[in-house]
């Protein structure tokens, strides 16, 4: 193997790693400056660190409250989604012919309407029939409707990847159905949960529409929602709070990401093209 084979890769993906990387410093390089430095050019590069955004993100807005709200909500989904993804997926995985694949594409499909068209009608139906307005409880019963039919569709394809010989021998070996399940085919499907938890966890967080149309209190908001109605005031950005608030939350989902990426991948393509 020559250098130039060698150095080949490294000169394909440096410049993509610097650039993907950048926005990450530059959103912490402007989370340390004040407002009059970030608006001053001459202070790009050369400026006094402070910790001021942060201060002002925890003692004068509700930050804690958003990110409490949208942990909430976004644990609430995942386990919502992996209870009726999972069976769901299963079951039109073991569908044979026609059947369970036009089941399939038919959930999928419902995933591509957009929120834009749902949610006027969904906004009648949390208001007057539910009675969850300004409640997280409303964000809650709304996600599943479009987390689901993608986690199911991402789910039946990985089962179908799982020989059906396996849970065949636990059952001649005395498993009922449901233990076959839980014993043999869920351990072996992790890497398609785990990619269903970051996908989901992932998409409830950074929702807006719905978000903004069914909370209307400050402190019932989300990150999505709350970030930036609290700190954009007309047309004053407060850019160091902004990119605070993106730089705390952005950094623990990329080391999770970066922790669970090859199971991530596995679960994507197994259920994506399997």
């Amino acid at each position: 193997m020559t250098i130039r084979t060698r150095l080949f890769p490294y000169a394909v993906v440096v410049p993509f790693a610097i650039l993907l990387a950048f926005p990450f410093a530059w959103m912490a390089i402007t989370s340390l400056k004040s407002n009059a430095q970030v608006y001053n050019p001459a202070n790009t590069w050369s400026f006094h660190p402070t910790l001021g955004s942060y201060g002002f993100l925890f003692h004068h807005t509700d930050y804690t409250r958003w990110l409490k709200n949208s942990s909430v909500v976004g644990l609430a989904v995942v386990a919502i989604t992996l209870a009726v993804a999972m069976p769901a997926g299963y079951a039109l995985a073991r569908l044979a012919g026609r059947v369970g694949r036009s089941l399939g594409v038919g959930i999928f499909l419902t995933y591509l309407v957009p929120p834009t068209l749902l949610f006027l009608p969904l906004s009648r139906v949390i208001a007057q029939y539910l009675h969850l307005s300004d409640r997280l409880w409303a964000l809650i019963v709304v996600y599943p409707s479009f987390t689901i039919p993608f986690a199911v569709w991402l789910m039946m394809g990985f089962f179908k990847a799982i020989p059906q010989e396996l849970e065949d021998a636990a059952l001649i070996d005395g498993c009922s159905r449901l233990q076959a399940l839980v014993r043999i085919v869920f351990p072996i499907s992790i890497p398609g949960i785990l990619t269903v938890v970051i996908f989901t966890f992932s998409l409830v967080i950074n929702e807006f529409v719905y978000a903004i149309t069914f909370i209307s209190s400050a402190t019932n908001r989300t990150l999505a929602v709350g970030v930036p109605t609290d700190l954009i005031r007309g047309d004053e950005y407060n850019w160091p709070g902004i990119m605070g608030s993106i730089v705390l939350v952005s950094v623990p989902l990329a080391l999770v990401y970066n922790v669970l990426l090859n199971r991530f991948i596995a679960g994507f393509t197994g259920g994506a093209f399997r």
